[in-house]
């Protein structure tokens, strides 16, 4: 069972019931049929400092992913992390759609490049 946690620290309106739902198409398309995922919408001043504190950059972007357990095998019964994909809306706009299904690709260990373009491709259809 996927259990998708949503969190809005952004102050920016937005669906949760869409962003559950379009997490959870991802994942089970991409043969994730459980595990536990947090999805977050934060600031461009928060989202700069995760990015500062992660990758070095100060700067905002659109989306970031921290994967814990991605597609590693596990013991049995142990539960399967996915990890969190962050979202900043003053980045994104409207459309975090793409973002969303970017940063869940990224949480699967998929890597940028046409390979990963048509996937998300294939989900946003």
């Amino acid at each position: 069972m996927l259990e998708i946690e949503v969190a809005n620290r952004s102050g920016a309106p937005f669906d949760a019931g869409a962003a559950t739902a379009l997490a959870r198409d991802v994942l089970t398309t991409e043969g994730v049929e459980d595990g536990e995922l947090g999805i977050a919408f934060v600031s461009a001043d928060e989202m700069r400092r995760l990015k500062h504190a992660h990758l070095g950059v100060d700067e905002s972007t659109d989306v970031l992913s921290f994967p814990i357990d991605g597609r590693d095998e596990l013991p049995p019964g142990e539960p399967r992390a996915l990890g969190d994909v962050v979202l900043c809306p003053e980045v994104v706009g409207d459309d975090w759609r793409w973002p969303l299904v970017h940063g869940l690709l990224h949480l699967l260990g998929h890597e940028h490049g046409e390979a990963m373009e048509a996937r998300e491709r294939a989900h946003l259809r």
